[in-house]
């Protein structure tokens, strides 16, 4: 189902909530909960399981969060710890099934005690309109998140190969799983673990969307980027790839999810409206322009949202 009816219908569900004659409950720890729709799951969620919700945040008509338009339409998840403070909807939360979903109301004073964000004041609610999709335990979280793994690698490695064909590169595939071609070789040793290295690139979706570059203008950090390599500094693709390249080489990276974001989207932003979506294989360029000892300081993190390979 297409993502933006799910918000609106989503949306639609809120403004009946709002319609509606509320009959809420005060809960122990001072929040108001509202059962609106039971589903039928079995299991009730309850400490140190992983629930995943359709949770759409608001304070007075202003949408603190809405997970349908801030995170690409993927389920919010975490974990259900004890209940720690008052006015803490985690103990709503561990009220419901799957299927449930429930409105929440909190004091915005008790949620923010550690400091009232902008776009709140003292004496606001706090309205939750959750929707639970899925509660699991721990071991059936990790279990589920395997078998989602082993399907997308299999879709992933489908698509690559139709784009390595379609585009006529002839590349060559790790056992991890990435897909390389060298355009230009290097001299010397190739880049090892531990080293620091300095980096060209630009980072492409598979329709050809440039999400970040460092030698493009337009994303304004036209200088090379360098980390030390095997820390996890950069996505498993580019410490994998770049250890396979020496100096002054060129090569262009065909990177399962997998082995870049998974299920994790990033935000876009005026440079790049689309951002990154989940579950993406990624294609960059990339030229090694350096191999060093690396010093002893800490290392600086590339920033969030322009250096993608973060």
């Amino acid at each position: 189902m297409n993502k933006r009816f799910l918000s609106l219908a989503f949306m639609a569900l809120v403004v009946g909530f709002s319609a509606c004659k509320p009959k809420f409950q005060k809960l122990p720890s001072g929040i108001l909960y509202m059962p609106v729709k039971k589903g039928n799951g079995k299991r009730v969620a309850k400490e140190g399981d992983i629930i995943s919700m359709n949770l759409l945040v608001k304070i007075r008509d202003s949408v603190v969060l809405d997970n349908f338009k801030m995170n690409d339409g993927q389920p919010i998840e975490t974990m259900c710890n004890k209940v720690g403070f008052h006015g803490d909807p985690m103990e709503a939360f561990m009220m419901m099934r799957e299927g449930d979903s429930a409105v929440i109301k909190t004091p915005a004073d008790s949620l923010y005690r550690g400091g009232m964000p902008p776009f709140a004041k003292k004496g606001d609610t706090v309205t939750f309109c959750v929707r639970m999709l899925k509660v699991q335990t721990q071991a059936d979280y990790q279990a589920n998140l395997q078998k989602a793994a082993k399907e997308q690698e299999s879709k992933d490695d489908k698509t690559i190969k139709d784009y390595l064909s379609k585009n006529n590169l002839q590349a060559q595939k790790t056992q991890g799983g990435l897909y390389y071609v060298i355009t230009q070789p290097g001299t010397g040793e190739s880049a090892k673990a531990g080293k620091e290295v300095t980096m060209k690139y630009t980072g492409r979706l598979l329709d050809g969307t440039t999400f970040d570059s460092n030698v493009d203008p337009k994303f304004d950090h036209v200088q090379p980027f360098s980390f030390v390599l095997g820390r996890g500094r950069v996505i498993k693709g580019w410490d994998e790839g770049i250890a396979l390249l020496n100096k002054g080489a060129k090569a262009i990276f065909v990177v399962p999810s997998g082995l870049a974001y998974g299920q994790q989207s990033l935000p876009g932003n005026e440079k790049n409206p689309k951002g990154i979506p989940a579950n993406s294989t990624l294609v960059f360029d990339v030229e090694l322009v350096d191999i060093k000892d690396a010093k002893e300081e800490p290392e600086a993190q590339m920033p969030q949202m322009e250096s993608v390979p973060h």
